[in-house]
């Protein structure tokens, strides 16, 4: 079973490579079989392992040491578990549809074998970030999807916007990647180690002791760790308020975007918090930043998706608000909820993503909504796949996002968390404007009089089944998914893998009243989030399928929240001037007084000047003169003899 560990990480990176090194003498076909058959390797093995986990088997142990120092070992290894394994199989199938997808999206790219290597590379890095079972394995992964998804979003280089939008995506997460490298050095520094097993096994007796960082300021080393961890979480998974890179992430291929921003990618920040529920749960303090900052990113993020008309862009901001739910549950310790809805939302998003791509791919690579419209009776595959894939993200009982989204709202008023209140009010509203944005998309672009050009109008047309297929794969889980809520949210199923204290008992008492997949659909309608996804879909109804001029007329009669809305807050103005026109700023100032001044000025030319002085006032005195070389030592006779008397 060893090897077949192995096998899952190292079967994509083989696909990479070959593609890589080789796809110029492989050729195109050859370079897509190549990846699709290694990447279908790695899902087949990854469904061995599951299986034999549910067994009740599980490993944790070392591969290879990389390195030594003094008593600190340096390891690569695996831990595998029903946490390990839900995710190996969630990110190997979303990842097998994608590259099988990409075929009928990218073939006319001239990229093509470059882009199955980098998405083929991808994979590796995100099955050795979930299959770690230590610190620096973990970090690697970390970096390395960082370092694709760099290479992914940027993949058409010769487009400025997506230059622009990689680098932004590099830098934002460096910022939270410093907090994560800073919270790993204090686990070795307090721990000794960065094996899970014996840090989670020494964090106990940690929760009193205190470290000062700024004199007469105290902090528990636990919290400061789990906030430092957290701020990785933020960068990675896109939290307020380093979120901004995500939205223009869009300017990368389509298929990127479903597997970076549904499945695998964002939400390795969601995983890595559950990893580390031993340590979080010991600190209440981080719980409760996490809980508040989950909550913001929830609803702030929904709102704006309610006006934006780039279709992805739409599904980014939508992918945003649903990582702060998945963030709201693990504030509240409902961990294996925002889990569950990891699993559900990366199905049905990646539909939602995949649809949107093929929208793209039949409207001649047009995003904007306003110019579609009656889509249905050209694209019904993409359509309804798409529909069902909605009906999910906006909570409608018996799909799986219903199931996720509401145990983590339920959870969330269960807890007892400081900050618990706030969390709970952004949760709630946000299932409104979730199905508002939603159906808003569905309606804009499949309902309504066509309103693209003649041109395009006439060579609308279903997607090839390249595309269509991996619509119709996952949609079966966006349907189903949510019905395996009971042994994964409110059974044992994570108990080797997740710990959560005693004293934050949200999910137990959650629990308690599940009463199964059909009573839980029945309770639905008796909610406050049932009716509020009900309205959200109606408002979406009424306002962009049947008075489809009220929106301008509201958008006039509100214009500055439109604008504030439209301008994401001007957090990104609010960054671009802070920080880099601070950057810029201080660029200015060290060129013109430390380079031009200091350096050119005073050392430079300042050395030169002195030379010349000297040299002039030598000079004065090599005359060739015989009387002027005797005045000359009879002066410096003087000289000396006046050091040597005094």
């Amino acid at each position: 079973m060893q090897k077949l560990y192995l096998l899952v990480p190292l079967a994509p990176l083989l696909g990479s490579i070959i593609a890589g090194l080789f796809g110029r003498y492989i050729g195109r076909n050859w370079s897509h079989r190549v990846t699709i058959a290694l990447v279908f390797v790695s899902l087949i093995s990854s469904i061995i392992i599951f299986l034999d986990v549910l067994e009740g088997n599980s490993y944790n142990g070392s591969v290879y040491t990389w390195l030594i120092s003094g008593d600190t070992r340096f390891e690569i290894g695996f831990l595998i578990d029903h946490l390990s394994a839900t995710m190996m199989i969630v990110v190997s199938l979303v990842s097998l549809m994608v590259h099988i997808y990409t075929i009928g999206y990218m073939h006319d790219d001239p990229g093509y074998q470059r882009f199955f290597s980098y998405i083929s590379l991808f994979t590796f890095s995100m099955m050795m970030l979930v299959m770690s079972n230590n610190f620096l394995q973990l970090f690697f992964g970390w970096e390395a999807v960082g370092l694709v998804s760099y290479l992914l979003i940027g993949f058409w280089y010769t487009r400025p916007t997506a230059v622009y939008a990689n680098l932004k995506a590099f830098l934002v997460n460096r910022v939270g990647d410093f907090g994560f490298l800073l919270g790993i050095a204090l686990v070795l520094m307090y721990f000794g180690t960065l094996d899970y097993t014996a840090v989670f096994a020494q964090a106990p007796e940690l929760t009193e002791k205190s470290i000062e960082i700024i004199p007469g300021f105290h902090w528990l080393v636990i919290t400061l760790i789990c906030i430092l961890l957290f701020v990785g979480a933020m960068g990675k998974s896109a939290q307020f308020p380093l979120h901004v890179w995500l939205p223009d992430s869009m300017e990368g291929p389509t298929p990127i975007s479903a597997l970076i921003h549904a499945a695998t990618m964002v939400t390795a920040g969601i995983f890595m918090v559950a990893r580390m529920s031993p340590l979080f749960e010991l600190s209440e303090m981080a719980l409760s930043t996490i809980l508040v900052i989950g909550g913001i990113t929830t609803l702030f993020m929904a709102l704006v998706a309610v006006v934006q008309t780039d279709i992805k862009r739409v599904v980014a901001y939508s992918t945003l608000s649903q990582l702060g739910y998945m963030t709201v549950a693990l504030g509240a310790s409902a961990y294996s909820a925002a889990i569950f809805h990891l699993m559900t939302h990366a199905f049905f998003k990646a539909v939602l993503f995949l649809g949107a791509g093929s929208v793209i791919i039949a409207m001649h690579h047009e995003q904007n909504m306003q110019k579609m419209g009656g889509l249905k009776k050209y694209m019904p595959i993409t359509y309804w796949t798409m529909f069902i894939a909605a009906l999910a993200s906006a909570g409608v009982p018996g799909f799986s996002g219903f199931f996720s989204k509401d145990a983590i709202i339920e959870a969330v008023h269960f807890a007892n968390i400081p900050g618990v209140g706030f969390a709970y009010f952004c949760v709630l509203a946000t299932v409104f404007v979730t199905a508002l944005y939603t159906f808003r998309l569905i309606f804009m672009t499949f309902h309504g009089q066509p309103r693209m050009d003649e041109h395009t109008k006439g060579h609308l047309h279903e997607s090839p089944w390249v595309v269509t297929l991996p619509l119709i794969v996952l949609a079966i889980p966006t349907i189903a998914a949510g019905w395996f809520i009971g042994p994964i949210v409110f059974g044992d199923y994570f108990t080797d893998a997740i710990y959560v204290s005693s004293q934050h008992d949200a999910i137990v008492r959650l629990g308690a009243e599940f009463t199964g997949i059909a009573g839980m659909i029945l309770h639905a309608f008796s909610t406050a989030p049932f009716w509020l996804s009900t309205a959200g879909i109606f408002t979406a109804w009424y306002l962009y399928n049947y008075k489809t001029d009220l929106p301008e007329k509201i958008k006039g009669r509100c214009t500055p929240i439109f604008i504030l809305l439209d301008r994401k807050y001007y957090i990104d103005e609010l960054y671009s001037w802070l920080f880099a026109g601070g950057t810029r700023s201080l660029g200015t100032i060290l060129w013109k007084i430390g380079d031009v001044k200091v350096i050119d000025g005073f050392f430079v030319n300042g050395t030169a000047k002195v030379v010349s002085l000297t040299a002039t006032l030598v000079r004065r005195y090599q005359t060739g003169y015989i009387y002027h070389y005797a005045f000359t030592m009879i002066v410096g006779i003087f000289v000396i003899l006046t050091f040597w008397l005094y």
